[in-house]
């Protein structure tokens, strides 16, 4: 699951320069997470869709510091897809925040799902408001992730300075098990619900997952124009019967701009015509659909996806098209 050899990459860029009847495999790497989230498993099911479906293609899921990095990676060319945060992609494609005014070479190639922001703490901390994390020990996702991203937009949009607490910045299995042992008191996640960190540290330990009053989610929204007030369903987790109102964000799967029509159109149309498959690796795969591509990408679609949504019928407007 580590990330693809230079050996291997020179293969996949000799694949595709090479015409369609002279190129042998094309490897592509999918960037995804750490594997206590939904984008490991996700990224996996897309990787066996496309070797098995997609000629002359072999696909790996790896192991990656998640949105911020994914964006990295594919811009550099040592992936060639990503799974990323919307909010993520949008500031990697403007060249926004963390990527420091410079413009990465990304377009969309499909949506995901949509993200929930879940701020866990144990109910015996006593914590119930967000405020409440200053002059405490946190993680807010592990550097480089789409969840410190949302994390760090949500406390300074609470006006929460980072001096004023402790932040660990720890991966999702990292994040559960510091909570489960005391060393933090509060952990963030933004993943699609019912994901296996939080799930397995609910077995154990009563949780209290803490929501935004009505203020406080106008105020994050006024932050990010990417970011939508959703409600965490109760049943999810043990303990956590009602709802609890947060924030979400679509993500997005990205890819390199420079990468063939012909070949993310194939992509395309191997991912979304065996989305029943997916749907059994994890099912928030439901929402990757032609339909949501067009409904919710927060930055241009690459033109083999357009070409396949046309195909089937669907209207891409200009703001889509690069």
């Amino acid at each position: 699951m580590k990330r693809v050899s230079i050996a291997i990459l020179l293969v996949f860029v000799a694949g595709l320069m090479a015409s369609p009847a002279l190129a042998k495999t094309t490897f592509i790497g999918i960037g995804t997470g750490g594997t206590g989230g939904v984008y490991y498993p996700y990224g996996g099911g897309v990787a066996e869709i496309w070797s098995k479906h997609v000629k002359g293609v072999k696909a790996v899921a790896e192991v990656t510091g998640a949105s911020v990095e994914n964006v990295k990676l594919a811009h550099k060319g040592e992936t060639v897809v990503g799974e990323v945060m919307g909010d993520v992609a949008v500031a990697g494609y403007q060249g926004l925040s963390k990527f420091k005014g410079k413009k990465h070479d990304i377009l969309s190639m499909a949506i995901m799902y949509p993200n929930l922001l879940q701020i866990v703490t144990l109910k015996s901390s006593g914590i119930t408001d967000i405020t409440q994390v200053k002059g405490r020990n946190i993680s807010t996702g592990s550097p480089g992730s789409g969840t410190n991203f949302m994390a760090e937009v949500v406390l300074g949009a609470m006006g929460i300075d980072k001096d004023s607490y402790k932040d660990s910045r720890l991966s999702f299995t990292e994040t559960a098990n510091a909570l489960r042992d005391g060393t933090i008191d509060v952990g963030f996640w933004s993943v699609g619900p019912g994901t296996s960190s939080i799930l397995d540290l609910a077995t154990t330990h009563d949780i209290h997952v803490i929501g935004f009053s009505p203020e406080q989610t106008e105020k994050i929204l006024a932050a990010n124009d990417t970011y939508s007030a959703v409600e965490l369903a109760g049943s999810f987790y043990r303990g956590v019967d009602k709802p609890v109102p947060t924030i979400g964000v679509w993500n997005v799967m990205i890819c390199q701009a420079s990468l063939e029509t012909d070949m993310v159109y194939q992509l395309a149309k191997a991912l979304f015509e065996n989305n029943d498959y997916l749907k059994r690796i994890h099912v928030v795969a439901a929402y990757t659909t032609p339909e949501n591509a067009v409904k919710y990408s927060p930055i241009p679609l690459h033109p083999g996806t357009i070409k396949y949504l046309e195909e089937k019928g669907i209207a891409v407007p200009d703001k889509l098209r690069p």
